[in-house]
């Protein structure tokens, strides 16, 4: 299906571009087709997944690819838990097509409206010191090169590339299917609670390691911090579900209706920030779970917002968040949306965050009505004190002479672009900045 292209904008609206024409292939020969056109012509091709990156990754000023009909579970081995899926499969549409086959992803992000191609070539990650991010459980990957050709990456042909392919910025290829190795469905016990911040700042290297699953965020202006600890349970363990008015209630009603009013009135007046953030830090009380690993692991977010995520090692997390809390501090800025923490495992994929170092992960957020330039670049200076790697779904400003010396594998993956897209048929300008023309 080809469309001509009209004005498309990503999720938090700091992106957008008008395409020359939108294609919806439905088979991995289409995208080929789609590819082989393009380059007739003399066009970029980029693919888009569900436009939930606030980078320009995806931005495609010539053809855009929407994979949408690209998805679905196309192979499946319950004995081994490795499963082939479409590119374009959304991941909250996994815990009903996983279900027949009692099979689950090991870690999830907490935001699940993403295609599996775009979280995984992003670097998307979940949370926990024992999990990496959602690239790791990829075993196999089948795209279309920028010349054209179908080529499969796996761990027994042409494995030299899949660490680079897992995690790709769509600079490789357009991905058409995945195979990722799954695990036994299994069910997560939460324990939310309201703590003091510096206490959980003070332990933050024994909570990490001491828990299957830690996180925590703080709304500025507060002294507290919201922590989630996720234990791990058999998928056949009693699950103690939140009830349909306690979800409701608390998902919906605060976090996204009260919550969105809470934002627009801040932004109208500022003044009024701090007083919303000790209001949500009274409210917020205790809450204990238990269900299947999707329900706890995501949350639905209406509110939309504009994020920059910086990786560190680890152990220097709890610095560099007493940096940006000063920051705060010092220049008087009234911020309505939280910090948010994470952590996350070593891997060896060549451009992952975690790439050869346990890592901690700092992410800030604005209402997508603020301008978050001064806030974000700030922040961004404090984080490169620190070695830190901007998640590349996410804003920043680095550019690929900065990024090299960040990864030390950043020059074996240019020559896998050079090998797999010469022409640079894939090539936009965010992915200019990021590994050069």
């Amino acid at each position: 299906m080809t469309a001509t292209g009209a004005v498309w904008r990503n999720w938090g609206r700091t992106e957008s571009a008008n395409p020359l024409r939108v294609e919806r292939p439905a088979t991995p020969g289409a995208v080929q087709r789609a590819v082989a056109a393009a380059a007739a012509s003399g066009l970029r091709v980029k693919p888009v997944g569900a436009s939930h990156s606030f980078s320009g990754i995806a931005a495609a000023p010539g053809v855009q690819l929407d994979l949408t009909d690209v998805s679905g579970v196309f192979d499946a081995d319950v004995a081994t838990g490795r499963v082939t899926l479409g590119a374009g499969t959304r991941l909250h549409h996994l815990p009903h097509l996983l279900a027949p086959y009692g099979l689950a992803m090991p870690n999830m992000g907490d935001i699940d409206r993403q295609t599996i191609a775009g979280a995984t070539s992003t670097g998307t990650h979940g949370t926990g010191l024992r999990f990496g991010g959602l690239a790791t459980q990829i075993v196999a990957a089948k795209l279309v090169t920028g010349t054209g050709e179908l080529i499969t990456v796996s761990e027994t042909g042409n494995a030299r590339l899949l660490p680079a392919v897992r995690i790709g910025l769509g600079a490789l290829g357009v991905l058409v299917e995945l195979t990722l190795q799954l695990v036994p469905r299994f069910v997560l016990q939460a324990a939310e609670r309201s703590e003091p911040l510096d206490a959980v700042l003070e332990d933050w290297m024994t909570r990490v390691a001491g828990a299957d699953h830690f996180e925590f965020y703080w709304f500025p202006h507060t002294r507290t911090a919201l922590t989630k600890t996720n234990t791990r349970l058999p998928g056949d363990a009693p699950r103690n579900p939140l009830r349909r008015v306690s979800r409701w209630f608390g998902d919906e009603l605060l976090a996204n209706g009260v919550y969105r009013g809470i934002c627009a009135v801040g932004r109208l007046a500022p003044p009024t920030t701090p007083a919303f953030a000790r209001l949500i830090e009274r409210v917020t009380g205790h809450r204990d779970f238990s269900d299947f690993s999707p329900s706890v692991f995501t949350t639905h977010r209406a509110v939309r917002f504009r994020e920059m995520e910086y990786a560190l090692p680890l152990e220097a997390v709890p610095d560099a968040f007493r940096e940006v809390r000063a920051l705060i501090e010092r220049k008087g800025w009234r911020i309505s949306f939280p910090i948010e923490v994470r952590a996350a495992a070593s891997d060896d994929n060549w451009l992952s965050t975690a790439s050869g170092r346990r890592t901690g992960y700092i992410a800030v957020h604005r209402y997508y009505r603020e301008d978050p330039r001064e806030y974000f670049s700030a922040v961004e200076q404090v984080m490169r004190g620190y070695d830190g790697r901007p998640h590349w779904g996410k804003m920043h400003s680095r550019t690929a002479e900065e990024l090299r010396e960040l990864y030390p594998r950043f020059d074996d993956f240019l020559r896998v672009r050079d090998e797999l897209d010469p022409e640079r048929r894939f090539a936009n300008p965010y992915l200019d900045r990021v590994l050069g023309a």
